[in-house]
């Protein structure tokens, strides 16, 4: 009994609990009953419901305008999309559910629109001078409802100008300006002038209610205090790096243009902006800058000027030799050399060879030699010098000229003997060098040629080999003659053929010398006789 009891009430908790869980037939539409869109964004209405398995919606407005929006369904709930909300949306929607054959609800929600977008927008013109007239206009776009527009035109916290549209029956948006003029004074120049405009919707709850926009009043001026600073100085080394900068007051930058003045009174345009940069300075990027900033909206200029030295040890930028470095015997010719240093350098010309205070010397950067002689040739040097160091540089001057000092030596002497070997060699100077030719005067009185050379080598000497030897330098400035007389002596015998030559030289001398004695007393006393008669004297004797 306890237990039918016990089942009996179970079963009646879980009716009661199934009951409990069956909820009523409900619906809503989010968001309720008002909503604030600001036109041009979108926006989403949903009606839902609860409570019911299949139910149908519908929308309309209560006016029975389009609805100007997309619907769609689906089980428990329908949205009505807006993308874009325009003005055609500003109605009463209204959202129907039914829930089977007889139940019926219905809710609507009001849709109020606005359009406040964006901040104003500030125009000055015509471009800003002191003192000059300026009209500010402020524009505020797409706005609506316009006739709950207010607009304040502000000088930093002095109002200038205030104007609203409340009579403005505009049913759109619409972009309303605002206009105003004064005249600017120099004190105004970096204030700024705001724009404040407040769209006031009474019991309408949207953000922002106001838009706010400054601008600082940006006048035109300059250029002016124009001037030039010179990094590491105005006197860098050579070969350091040289930076110009052009600094200047003017609004709006100006440009700015870079010149030179050069040593011939003319100008050298350079870069077009405000640093000048030299990597490495030379002693040619010496002189008079110049700085000039354009305003092109003001129409003035500006000049600044800066003198740039370049500081360093000499470079010697020419030695030439006028009119050539190859000049004939008695022209006139001229050295020159110059260098390029701050402070200038000391120049001295000479010839390399000579020591000092002799020979050419100049201390200047020209070195005149009139009609000058192959004396003269050789390594001249120029020499350029300062505070900061020394340079050197040489050229070479030669001088053509013909053959001169000629002379003919001989090996062993011009006395020889038969057999010898004789070498007789002629020098002689002269630029370009002289060509050597050997001549030998024959015995009709004429020279013949016999050799070309320096040296001319006769080898076991024969008599025939006696004579005039005639030496000829010679190049296409002149020629030179130097001769040399050979003498040959016979050859003696030896010494085993030699000693019977000579026994028999002295046999003989012994028996002629008494012979002679004999012959020269007989003729003396014939001759006293009277009698040339050598046999008649014998005769008389006897």
């Amino acid at each position: 009994m306890l237990k039918q009891m016990g089942r009996i009430s179970q079963a009646v908790l879980m009716i009661l609990c199934a009951l409990m869980t069956v909820k009523a037939f409900e619906m809503e539409i989010i968001p309720a009953n008002r909503i604030v869109a600001q036109i041009g964004e979108t926006l989403m209405l949903t009606c839902n419901t609860t409570g019911c398995a299949s139910p149908r919606f519908s929308w309309r407005t209560q006016m029975d305008n389009p609805l100007g929006g997309t619907v769609n369904h689906s089980r428990t709930y329908s949205t009505l999309a807006m993308n874009p909300v325009s003005i055609l949306n500003s109605h009463d929607y209204l959202c129907t559910v039914f829930c089977g054959e007889k139940e019926k609800k219905e809710k609507s929600i009001k849709v109020e629109l606005y359009s406040f977008p964006s901040d104003p927008i500030i125009e000055i013109s015509p471009s800003l001078v002191a003192g000059e007239p300026v009209t500010v206009t402020c524009k505020i776009p797409d706005v609506y409802p316009s006739d709950h527009l207010e607009v304040i035109l502000k000088k930093e916290e002095h109002v200038l100008h205030e104007k609203n549209f409340f009579e403005d029956d505009s049913t759109n948006t619409e972009t309303k300006t605002v206009i105003y003029s004064f005249n600017p004074t120099a004190e105004d120049i970096g204030k700024e002038i705001t724009c404040v405009a407040k769209l006031l919707i009474t019991n309408m709850d949207f953000e922002p209610k106001e838009r706010v926009t400054s601008q600082k009043l940006n006048a035109k001026f300059g250029p002016q205090n124009t001037i030039i600073s010179a990094s590491p100085s105005n006197s860098p080394m050579e070969g350091e790096p040289l930076k110009l900068t052009c600094v200047t007051e003017s609004n709006p930058p100006p440009q700015i243009v870079w010149r030179k003045h050069l040593a011939d009174e003319s100008i050298q345009p350079l870069v077009e902006n405000n640093v000048l940069s030299i990597p490495h300075a030379r002693f040619t990027d010496s002189g008079l800058y110049i700085c000039e900033a354009i305003n092109l909206v003001t129409n003035k200029t500006e000049e600044a000027t800066v003198d740039i030295v370049i500081q360093g040890a000499p470079h010697i930028a020419e030695l030439s030799i006028e009119p050539s470095t190859i000049v004939q015997e008695g022209e006139n010719v001229s050295i020159q050399c110059s260098a390029e240093s701050n402070p200038p350098p000391k120049i001295i010309l000479r010839r390399k060879s000579d020591s000092a205070g002799m020979g050419p010397y100049s201390e200047g950067g020209i070195l005149l030699l009139p009609s000058v002689t192959f004396l003269n040739g050789g390594d001249y040097e120029c020499v350029a010098e300062n505070k900061f160091g020394k340079r050197k540089r040489e050229i070479t001057f030669n001088v053509e000229y013909g053959p001169k000092n000629t002379m003919i030596s001989v090996i062993p002497a011009t006395v020889v003997k038969e057999g010898e070997t004789v070498m007789m060699t002629c020098i002689s100077s002269g630029n370009p060098a002289p060509v050597i030719s050997w001549k030998k005067k024959a015995a009709t009185g004429e020279s013949e040629k016999i050799f070309q050379d320096a040296t001319l080598t006769i080898q076991n000497i024969k008599s025939h080999d006696l004579g005039l030897y005639e030496c000829e330098a010679y190049n296409q400035f002149g020629k030179e003659e130097k001769s040399v007389k050979l003498l040959v002596q016979g050859r003696l015998e030896k010494p085993d053929q030699m000693i019977p030559l000579i026994i028999a030289f002295s046999c003989v001398t012994a028996v002629a010398v008494p012979v002679v004695a004999i012959l020269v007393y007989v003729s003396r006393r014939a001759k006293i006789n009277g009698s040339y008669s050598l046999v008649k004297a014998l005769r008389l004797k006897v």
